[in-house]
């Protein structure tokens, strides 16, 4: 199918990295055009997870529909296959009545399934999952590393290395089917039947990391921790093996205070965004606008329909 086959249908997609403003865009330009929002988010995507996963507040998912966003469960098993499948069919549903749709958040996986399409890979024996996550409970994450090092350099080279349920998900997979992890991320595209804008939010590093520390301090202050006390009981589950839970958890079993914790997920989440600017250079097409460039997006929009 060639562009001029695509049907007069537009997938704005606002990438960037945590804290730079995502969310709050997103809903301008959506309430700008009359349309409607997909997330992007392997966090958000769960009921029980708000205040950590920095979820848009109930006044913000009152002024505009969000899809995607408190979806499933914690309980329920959920891939970015199953996110690709439930995404396409959610954007099906919105291009009958729009012309425009957006898609925002900060997994890099989700909006490149969306993109360009999602490998089918075998299934892992859930005994294999868990045998590679007991050696990362005995000898830490540097153990995974050293494996995915050796047997699949491509990969390794841009796999978020903080996130230890990915490690093990593609440590898991090569040893139990002896393939290289990145053998199934082809980069082939799937056809899609509409077009799609990659616009990435952009601030200078020293105003992003002020964002970022402030955000924690907010979020702490909107009732963090008492989150992360309510889910304590489910700290084993794959969702809250994420930045910040970890440390507030740490807080609760007195290994840490608070005051420590703070700085320590300040400092992972400075991080995750670095991994995420990566990101963006490395994959798509994207165009780097400042937040505050309102009116040159909705050009961009509208000269891109």
């Amino acid at each position: 199918m060639s562009d001029k086959d695509i049907p007069n249908k537009l997938l704005v997609i606002i990438g960037g990295p945590t804290a730079v403003g995502k969310t709050s865009l997103t809903i301008s330009l959506a309430l700008h055009f009359g349309s409607e929002i997909v997330s992007a988010d392997s966090r958000q995507v769960y009921k029980e997870l708000n205040i950590g996963v920095g979820k848009p507040s109930r006044e913000q998912l009152d002024s505009i529909p969000h899809h995607l966003i408190g979806h499933t469960t914690m309980s329920n098993h959920y891939s970015a296959g199953l996110y690709t499948k439930d995404a396409l069919a959610v954007l099906d549903t919105l291009f009958q009545k729009h012309n425009i749709v957006f898609l925002t958040g900060g997994t890099g996986l989700y909006i490149k399934a969306i993109t360009e399409g999602f490998d089918q890979m075998p299934e892992v024996p859930e005994n294999v999952n868990e045998y590679w996550t007991q050696i990362w409970k005995e000898k830490g994450i540097n153990e995974l590393l050293i494996i995915l090092e050796e047997k699949d350099p491509e990969y390794f080279k841009t796999i978020d290395r903080a996130n230890p349920m990915r490690l093990i998900r593609a440590v898991s997979f090569i040893m139990h089917t002896g393939l290289p992890f990145s053998s199934f991320h082809t980069g082939q595209s799937s056809q899609r039947t509409f077009k799609v804008l990659q616009i990435a939010l952009e601030l200078p590093r020293d105003e992003l990391y002020t964002r970022i520390n402030q955000r924690v301090l907010s979020m702490i202050a909107d009732g963090w921790m008492e989150e992360a006390i309510a889910l304590y009981p489910l700290r084993h589950l794959k969702a809250l093996q994420t930045v910040g839970y970890k440390e507030l958890f740490d807080v609760i079993d007195g290994k840490l205070t608070l005051e420590e914790a703070i700085p320590l997920i300040q400092q992972s989440t400075r991080r995750y965004a670095k991994r995420q600017m990566t990101w963006y250079r490395n994959q798509g097409t994207w165009s780097y606008v400042h937040p505050a460039e309102f009116d040159t997006i909705v050009k961009m929009i509208d000269d891109t329909l």
